[in-house]
């Protein structure tokens, strides 16, 4: 009996259950990103109308908040790590206000953009935070695996992600572009209450006394910004830029392994291959999910003539779908199950964009959509299920916030695709030439899942 109690005293035990007043902030946190992302998708036409710009030029608000986003998500992340979740929530949740407000105040497209980058670093900064809260709730309450907490917060990004093209549309037919904007003013403060309220002002496992690498974030900054650039923009004349991020990345890894606290411990990321295929397909899956999403809905509004509003009303059964998706595998820790059907199901329905064309009826768009809202479930949720069990959980924070600068990648290798093949509008031929790449990224993330061998049984580090 003695043996009995002292086994259970010193065994590590569930000091309660998972605090369920985070999960309200940490979603609607987590969700500020994707529905500024997706709303946009419709107001890209009505936009570039009201300021005479062209598809190139206003492909630059897609840009500007997915630019700031991959830059700021990592740094914040890793802010996370040293002086917990709650003050850079609140910090960044703040900003969207004061950058929703901008923009609906915007009178020049180059201020609109201005008001998208302070979207783009003020909505970096919950993800990281909720995924902390997450890590050290589990940790405090002796869960292995929270999937179902997960799943939640890849449902309400799924749905937000999705239905954001048909939410977008019913405010631009309400009261015009300016509401995409100004609805992040009631948002923010949503998030102020809630966060200030429920997030605990020490988070267990936080080091503030960390010395944070500032050097290391400049570095990384000015790689990422000069190679985003360039992408945005190729052609010789700009080749400096590809000069400049090379001189910046060795510098940066020259940096991060000369000292004792990186911001970004390469050593560790280079013997954690696992977690570098993880990053790796989450570049693919929303290069292809961001292509369609912005291009496929610009061709909608030009190439087959729907307004922003019936354009969003077509694209609900994707959000229908991945939302069913989400839900039905959301609890499953079945991940290389879930990236299989997801990276096959996403080849064909890039396929399926070469079949469109201006006569196209209604239910072959609604069709592709529908499939289109399977790999949309699928694949954020397993990537973010790998990344939970593969990343170190002291740095959960940069962890994450380095998947959704991958993913931003993606958003922003996206928008250069769309501003390369419709310079001369949203054209069905331009729609073909975009499809072609989209089949040729999507065959590559099936090969990236196919051969990482570690998904079958991923292990929590």
């Amino acid at each position: 009996m003695t043996a009995l109690v002292e086994r259970l005293r010193t065994q590590p035990r569930a000091a309660s259950a998972f605090n369920r007043r985070l999960i309200p902030p940490m979603i609607l946190g987590s969700i500020l990103n994707p529905v500024n992302s997706s709303m946009l998708a419709v107001a890209l036409i009505p936009i570039g109308r009201a300021f005479h710009a062209a598809p190139s030029q206003t492909a630059w608000l897609v840009s500007g908040l997915y630019l700031a986003t991959a830059v700021g998500q990592p740094v914040i992340g890793r802010l996370v790590d040293a002086f917990g979740p709650r003050p850079l929530y609140l910090l960044g949740t703040a900003l969207v206000g004061v950058a929703g407000l901008l923009g609906v105040l915007a009178p020049t497209l180059g201020v609109l953009i201005v008001s998208r980058v302070l979207l783009g670093f003020g909505t970096s900064a919950a993800y990281p935070a909720s995924m902390s809260l997450l890590r050290s709730e589990a940790d405090r309450t002796g869960m292995t695996s929270p999937s179902g907490i997960l799943a939640a917060l890849s449902i309400s990004n799924q749905v937000i992600s999705v239905i954001g093209p048909t939410l977008g549309g019913l405010l631009i037919a309400a009261g015009g572009w300016h509401l995409i904007f100004a609805i992040n003013v009631p948002l923010s403060a949503a998030c102020l209450v809630l966060g200030g309220a429920r997030l605990p002002k020490r988070s267990t496992g936080v080091r503030g006394a960390q010395r944070i690498d500032i050097a290391g974030m400049v570095l990384f900054a000015a790689m990422l910004t000069a190679f985003l650039l360039f992408v945005m923009a190729p052609g010789i004349g700009h080749l400096y830029l590809v000069a400049f991020a090379l001189l910046a990345a060795a510098a940066f890894a020259w940096r991060e392994l000369g000292t004792a606290q990186p911001f970004i411990d390469l050593r560790v990321l280079s013997g954690n291959a696992p977690l570098l295929a993880t990053y790796a397909r989450q570049v693919l899956a929303y290069t292809t999910s961001y292509s369609f999403l912005y291009g496929f809905t610009q061709w909608l509004e030009e190439g087959r003539s729907l307004s922003a509003s019936g354009a969003g009303i077509v694209l609900l059964p994707m959000s229908a779908t991945a939302v069913v998706v989400t839900v039905v595998t959301g609890r499953k820790a079945q991940i290389r199950a879930k990236l299989l059907v997801g990276s096959v199901t996403q080849v064909a329905g890039c396929a399926a964009l070469l079949l469109m064309g201006s006569g196209s009826a209604v239910w072959t768009i609604v069709l592709l959509a529908t499939v289109i809202g399977i790999p949309q479930g699928l694949n954020g949720l397993a990537n973010q299920n790998a990344l939970y069990a593969q990343a170190d959980p002291e740095r959960m924070g940069s962890s994450a916030g380095l998947l959704r600068t991958f993913m931003y990648l993606g958003a922003l290798l996206a928008s250069a695709a769309n501003a390369a093949f419709y310079r001369d509008g949203a054209t069905t031929g331009g729609l073909h030439d975009l499809a072609v790449l989209l089949i040729a990224v999507a065959v590559l993330f099936l090969i990236v899942t196919l051969t990482d061998r570690s998904l079958s049984r991923p292990r929590t580090r």
